[in-house]
């Protein structure tokens, strides 16, 4: 079987986890790498593929990259927030499917825009988030979806990280560049898990906002509101030397406490009594495998751009309220 041609867009830290991914996916050619100058892809190269059996195509522009390179199977973009769209629709264009890092975007009518193309091109479009990738996530949702704990009531998270320090004079603390903060940038992950899990539209949404003396936010404190009746409270703090995560669903007749950052762990309980061996089977993939899986048709995707839509409605609306002290409603296309 041929190889899936594959190039990567943006050489900054987190490319290198999806280099060490494709280079140990055995469907996977890595054909380009892309960046703003050769020093910089030629610095990633050395760093993360060093020892891959050729040396992919160094790029400075990625539309020479697709005209000359022709990674017409898949690209992976890993570029400042900001760019996502415009990367996302040039990818498309060129018949490339997309592995998109979190977030899709960062504006919601951006996102309704890039589903639309996603529809039109009728290619496989997987935005990096983690934990819709693992079991314990898919456990969650069916037990949600099948009401097998009841009805869902409640949900409550964190999720804590060093993040105003560790990106401290990095494109992440520019707005232009990254559309928002923390709660838009690794933030992400937990609010997708909460908004993956629950699978209803977000009605209302009342958040507290503290920059903490940067241009974007820091700490964040988010109360949503589902339609289905579910509420849930979620903070992001930015500013916590004592990383970490979990999300707590709570039913009418037990709950699930989780990582809602990477599904690395599971507690459940029915009713009183926790059950120790929770059916769980599978095992837990990475964004890109998925990706890969999902373009050679052995897998459903397990996110879409409607993941991205939701994130973007959520994020617009969370900085409406963190911005007005008022609630806000997520605004449809």
């Amino acid at each position: 079987m041929s190889k899936i041609n594959v190039a990567i867009l943006g050489c900054g830290g987190m490319a290198g986890a999806h280099a060490q991914r494709f280079k140990n996916n055995k469907d996977v050619k890595i054909v380009a790498c892309s960046d703003v100058s050769t020093e910089i892809v030629e610095k990633f190269i050395e760093r993360n593929l060093k020892d891959y059996p050729h040396k992919p195509e160094v790029f400075t522009d990625s539309k020479t990259m697709y005209a000359k390179a022709k990674p017409d199977d898949a690209v992976s973009i890993i570029t400042p927030h900001t760019m996502h769209f415009e990367h996302g629709m040039q990818a498309l264009e060129a018949g490339c499917h997309v592995l998109m890092e979190k977030p899709m975007v960062t504006e919601a009518s951006q996102a309704y825009a890039l589903a639309q193309m996603v529809r039109k091109c009728n290619k496989v479009f997987v935005i990096g988030y983690n934990t819709p990738c693992t079991p314990e996530f898919s456990y969650t949702r069916e037990i949600i979806q099948k009401k097998s704990l009841g009805k869902l009531e409640l949900v409550s998270g964190y999720l804590a990280q060093n993040w105003l320090t560790v990106t401290a004079n990095s494109w992440k603390q520019k707005p232009e560049l990254s559309g928002g903060g923390r709660a838009y940038d690794s933030g992400a992950h937990i609010l997708n898990s909460l908004c993956w899990s629950v699978e209803a539209n977000i009605v209302e949404v009342f958040a507290f906002i503290d920059n903490h003396g940067s241009p974007v936010d820091i700490n964040s404190s988010i109360n949503i509101r589902f339609d289905n009746g579910v509420f849930a409270s979620i903070v992001v703090g930015g500013n916590c030397a004592a990383g970490g995560a979990s999300m707590h669903f709570i039913f009418e007749k037990g709950r699930i406490d989780i990582d809602g950052w990477g599904g690395g762990w599971i507690k459940v309980f029915h009713n009183e009594r926790e059950i120790k061996y929770p059916p769980i089977t599978g095992e837990a993939q990475s964004p890109n495998d998925n990706f890969i899986d999902a373009i050679l048709g052995r897998a459903e995707p397990r996110t879409s751009p409607s993941n991205g839509i939701v994130q973007s409605e959520l994020m617009d609306a969370i900085y409406e309220s963190g911005r007005t002290g008022k609630p806000a409603r997520p605004k449809k296309n």
